[in-house]
C-alpha cells in the first residue's frame, strides 16, 4: 500500500514517513500544495495523508482539484483547526476522514487501516485474495491452500498491487510509479527481476494463478 503525505512541517512528515514505514506501508512526502497536488495527481497511490494549512496550495484546493479530476483514492485530512465547521467543509470537498492535531500515531494507524478495508477486494483486514491465492498483508505470506511462503518487501507490494487490480494490465511505467516511486529511476528490468521471483513462487505453492505478460505493455494477474 502506497501512502502520501503531504504536509509542510517537515520534522512532523519525517515523522510520519518513519512509522508508516515500520508498518510496512511505501510512503513519499512533500512538504508543499502543489509538489502534494502534483504527486497526488499521478493516481499511484492508495491513500493520501492531506494537511489543510499548506503553502503554494490549501489542502482543501488540492482535494477539490484531484476529486474533480477523477481521483478516487481514500484522503485523510490532517489540521490543526478543529472547529466542527472546518470539519464540515473538509468532508464536503471529498475527504473520507479528518484528523485534529495533535493526534496519537495509533490512532492514525488505526484510521488508516479503517480507510484500507473499503478496497473492493479486501476479504477481511489482513488479508487479499484471487482465484486460489491469499496473500496476509501482515506476515507477507502468499498461500495457496495448506502451502505458504514469504515474499519480500517488493514481491509483495507487486502482488498486492497486483491482487488489486486482476485481470487487468499494469504496464510496467505504473509498476514503477507505484511501488519504487514517482521520482524513481527504477527501470524495466526491476520489474522484470520482481515478476519472475514471484512467478516461481507461484509455481513453489502450485497456484493455477499466473502472472501474464502483455507483449509491449505490462503484465495481468490471471487463472490459468
Amino acid at each position: 500500500m502506497r501512502i502520501l503525505v503531504v504536509e509542510d512541517e517537515e520534522a512532523i512528515a519525517e515523522a510520519l514517513a518513519h512509522i508508516l514505514t515500520k508498518n510496512k506501508y511505501l510512503v513519499d512526502t512533500c512538504y508543499d500544495g502543489e509538489s502534494g497536488y502534483d504527486n497526488a495527481m499521478t493516481g499511484i497511490y492508495d491513500l493520501i495523508i492531506l494537511d489543510i494549512m499548506l503553502p503554494g496550495m490549501n489542502g482543501l484546493d488540492i482535494l477539490c482539484g484531484i476529486r474533480k479530476n477523477g481521483i478516487s483514492c481514500p484522503v485523510l485530512l490532517l489540521t490543526a483547526k478543529d472547529e466542527i465547521s472546518d470539519k464540515v467543509k473538509g468532508l464536503d470537498s471529498g475527504a473520507d476522514d479528518y484528523l485534529t492535531k495533535p493526534f496519537a500515531m495509533e490512532e492514525l494507524l488505526a484510521r488508516i487501516r479503517s480507510l484500507s478495508r473499503r478496497t473492493d477486494h479486501a476479504i477481511n483486514d489482513n488479508t487479499l485474495s484471487y482465484s486460489d491465492i491469499t496473500l496476509n498483508l501482515q506476515t507477507y505470506e502468499l498461500s495457496c491452500g495448506g502451502n505458504s511462503l514469504a515474499l519480500g518487501l517488493k514481491e509483495f507490494s507487486i502482488m498486492e498491487y497486483l491482487l488489486n487490480n486482476p485481470n487487468k494490465v499494469i504496464s510496467k511505467e505504473k509498476m514503477i510509479e507505484k511501488i519504487w516511486g514517482y521520482d524513481s529511476d527504477a527501470e524495466y528490468n526491476n520489474v522484470e527481476v520482481y515478476i519472475s521471483f514471484l512467478r516461481k513462487k507461484l509455481r513453489h505453492i502450485h497456484s493455477v494463478t499466473s502472472i501474464k505478460t502483455v507483449r509491449g505493455v505490462g503484465y495481468r494477474l490471471e487463472e490459468s
